[in-house]
């Protein structure tokens, strides 16, 4: 039986996202051969210091939408927020970062460097973690080799990717499916072929049991979830 593909819209820099990613790790372990996971980046900061400064002016400006994240955070005790959040070393866009990691992402295709080892999904992590725990600068070039010189990678391979346009067009396949799909949060997930779609903070339990509604009708049966 084929997996169950879920096409998962995130921003790296998204609190919700990062809030998520223990509910794609739990979907992971607990369906690890029914369910595979297609990556795809969903720019919301991706002019953040313009957005922020517009849409917060009047409610204390990057020291107010920190604010913001940290009444979000402490919802969730299972993740760190670092007390400056945007308001130390405030990236710039989060495309800066999703065009490195689709360089990655790049590399797993071209079998440069191994699947098993999950390294994509490990620096998505590694950004979101350098973020929002140590408040890196992940748009800046720098900080993102570091993240990769820490899994292994090898920058002269990532930056190939690069240079030769190819990162490039797989973040404009992005863009492209976000219109196509009319994503507009993130994190956003689809499935059942478009039938089924998750926005948003959508917790662990009503995930696994559309999944478990996919799993358990037949292929030419309707879904009455």
């Amino acid at each position: 039986m084929e997996p169950i593909r879920i096409s998962y819209f995130s921003d790296v820099l998204c609190i919700w996202a990062y809030i998520a990613q223990i509910r794609l790790d739990e979907l992971a372990a607990n369906f690890p051969d029914q369910v595979a996971i297609d990556y795809h980046f969903f720019p919301v900061f991706g002019n953040a210091h313009e957005k922020l400064e517009k849409s917060w002016r009047d409610r204390g400006g990057l020291r107010g939408y920190s604010n913001h994240v940290h009444t979000v955070a402490a919802k969730f005790p299972h993740i760190t927020v670092h007390p400056d959040i945007w308001v130390v070393n405030t990236p710039t866009s989060a495309t800066s970062c999703h065009l490195f990691l689709n360089a990655i992402q790049l590399l797993e295709i071209k079998g440069l460097i191994p699947k098993s080892e999950k390294l994509f999904e490990k620096a998505n992590w590694e950004f979101r973690r350098a973020f929002f725990v140590e408040t890196a600068d992940v748009s800046d070039r720098k900080v993102q080799f570091q993240i990769a010189e820490k899994l292994g990678i090898a920058i002269a391979d990532l930056q190939a990717q690069i240079d030769s346009g190819e990162a490039y067009a797989l973040l404009s396949r992005d863009f492209e499916l976000i219109r196509e799909k009319t994503v507009s949060v993130s994190p956003t997930m689809i499935f059942n072929e478009g039938r089924q779609r998750l926005n948003g903070n959508v917790g662990y339990r009503v995930i696994e049991a559309n999944i478990r509604e996919l799993l358990n009708n037949p292929e030419d049966e309707h879904s009455w979830c």
